[in-house]
């Protein structure tokens, strides 16, 4: 059985970047932080080419997202106002971190907790 696919209906940037608005055709919509898209990012310098690889990204708070890129129609390319672009975005993922985003976001504090990091 394929698993199911999420599309997008409307992408938008808000609060000066500060969040980007996504709806998906099932009638899900999320706001999410550029924080938290930031510290997430499914690029290899953030995620690694392994789990053992994965950086905790920290002090991101302020971050905003200077613009979205269309990639394909799979996807969107977020450039970051820390010069940070090279994670797509697909869908599925961004449905992903919308679904699961306050027990993701716990995940992500409680990890710069122990490490002695701060937002």
């Amino acid at each position: 059985m394929a698993a199911e696919e999420h599309w997008p209906t409307a992408i938008r940037l808000a609060d000066q970047g500060r969040t980007l608005g996504i709806d998906f055709e099932s009638g899900e919509s999320f706001a999410l932080p550029a924080e938290f898209l930031r510290v997430s990012s499914p690029s290899a310098e953030v995620q690694g080419h392994a789990a053992s690889q994965r950086v905790t990204v920290a002090g991101k708070k302020n971050v905003a997202i200077a613009k979205a890129e269309p990639v394909g129609s799979y996807a969107v390319r977020l450039v970051f106002d820390d010069g940070h672009d090279s994670g797509f975005f697909t869908w599925e993922y961004l449905f992903d971190l919308g679904s699961r985003r306050p027990e993701l976001w716990q995940a992500y504090l409680d990890e710069l907790a122990a490490k002695n990091l701060h937002r």
